[in-house]
């Protein structure tokens, strides 16, 4: 598929790439073209997964109601999400195996959520209350402008690596995300035709980092 016509900051990316292997021979590479990924990242900047722990771990801290902030579009809508261990196989995989040589491809999980279904996995785990969903947005950074001292008390009480709460959750990027036009679903084809037939159950993803998290010591 041909790029569109448009500035994007990965297009920039693959050209350095581009550039860097240009005319040294037996150098291969490829390119990894995941969708939002679910892992274990407590200071990036585009973490969502762990954005909506520390939401969830602050609810359950102050008895909150867990309203989900987003549009009506992300909460029924269907896309996929990229978890951070299964992107780290298919590179290893595109670095071995020939049949990914010098290959651009998409990875995903396989499977497709939205997050009405998220958010009931998360509600289960912290045992917090989820309201009716009403369809209008609230924004996060509204909402969490005044909890910097309530994750210092958090943290404090649970023991937990100490983390400010602008470290470890980024409320722009989940306002941004949770009220967006569209959810994206990629096709793995290209990748299983090649060979690699990985895949994760996005449930359970969500489960792994959870539990990743709390062995860290980075939530309750």
């Amino acid at each position: 598929m041909p790029r569109l016509p448009s500035a994007n900051f990965y297009y920039t990316l693959e050209d350095i790439l581009f550039e860097a292997v240009k005319g040294r021979e037996g150098l291969t590479w490829s390119v990894h073209r995941p969708n939002v990924i679910f892992g274990f990242s407590p200071t990036s900047l585009m973490n969502i997964l762990g954005c909506l722990i520390v939401y969830a771990c602050i609810c359950k801290h102050e008895g909150l109601p867990f309203r989900f902030p987003g549009n009506s579009i992300t909460w029924n809508n269907f896309g996929d999400v990229s978890d951070a261990d299964l992107v780290a196989e298919h590179e290893i995989w595109a670095a071995l195996d020939p049949n990914a040589k010098n290959q651009a491809f998409n990875i995903s999980n396989g499977d497709v959520f939205n997050y009405k279904q998220i958010w009931k996995l998360l509600a289960k785990h912290f045992e917090l209350e989820v309201p009716e969903y009403n369809g209008e947005p609230m924004s996060m950074v509204a909402l969490m402008n005044d909890k910097k001292p309530v994750w210092d008390s958090i943290v404090q009480q649970n023991d937990l690596v100490p983390t400010k709460l602008h470290e470890i959750a980024n409320w722009r990027y989940v306002d941004g995300l949770l009220n967006a036009n569209l959810l994206a679903i990629s096709s793995m084809n290209k990748s299983k035709e090649a060979g690699f037939l990985g895949f994760r159950n996005t449930e359970t993803s969500v489960g792994h980092w959870i539990r990743q998290m709390k062995q860290h010591k980075l939530i309750p």
